[in-house]
């Protein structure tokens, strides 16, 4: 799909018309990925965009009531100072602030369809471990599974953790194995089963499936819920 530059306010011609034609035409490319149930990576990048408007919008502020001044008035009796700023381009401003105001409640409503569709898609997945779990879950595989069109694909995952003065985050890493069919005789327990066989280094796996009850686009939309679902449920 069309990308929208993180720096499309600022970047070339500042003019309000511009860049609404700019913005619109990126939003309608959002509205085709959703129809299409393909939440990410447009969903992430609206949150970018939107967190990047409230920050330039914020600096603005700080800008203009950073700029230098010139007192015009002293009001002893109130001890209060009036001032004239020397901002010179006005219209500049005024031009960015315009577009500001049409382009963050577009954003946010386009951000409301996309959190519409995550919870379409996490309220039709169900996560359950896969036979008997060794102590450390920290890796392991992941059994994604299209449950109508009865396929299973393999993930090895690894959580990681990155900490800092305030707080851990965790990340997942992973790496596609191989596809399987669900049959009546090749079940979740057997895959895994597989699995063991052909990976010596791991021979107890932690093992978890992740069975999505409807079919959605598998890189754009189950993948990254199911990583995030994932890494949520084994850290709860």
């Amino acid at each position: 799909m069309a990308e929208l530059k993180q720096d499309w306010l600022t970047d070339g011609l500042i003019d309000f018309e511009y860049k609404k034609y700019l913005l619109l035409g990126y939003l309608q490319q959002v509205d085709k990925e959703f129809d299409a149930k393909k939440l990410y990576p447009c969903f992430s990048d609206l949150i970018d965009h939107y967190r990047n408007l409230e920050v330039l919008s914020e600096q603005k502020k700080i800008l203009v009531n950073g700029f230098p001044k010139e007192i015009t008035k002293i009001d002893l009796e109130n001890l209060k100072f009036e001032y004239n700023s020397f901002i010179k381009d006005k219209d500049l401003a005024l031009d960015i602030d315009e577009i500001i105001s049409f382009a963050m409640p577009e954003i946010r409503s386009k951000m409301s369809l996309g959190k519409e569709l995550f919870e379409e898609v996490e309220d039709k997945v169900n996560i359950f471990p896969v036979g008997i779990l060794p102590l450390q879950t920290d890796e392991g595989y992941l059994l994604l599974s299209d449950y109508l069109k009865r396929i299973v694909n393999v993930y090895q995952y690894n959580i990681t953790i990155f900490e800092n003065a305030m707080t851990k985050f965790r990340g997942i890493h992973t790496r596609l194995i191989d596809q399987y069919d669900i049959t009546v005789s090749n079940t979740y327990e057997n895959i895994k089963y597989q699995l063991i066989k052909e990976v010596r280094d791991m021979p107890a796996p932690a093992t978890y499936a992740l069975e999505f009850k409807k079919s959605f686009p598998l890189t754009e939309t189950m993948l990254p819920i199911a990583k995030r679902i994932f890494v949520k449920y084994v850290t709860a």
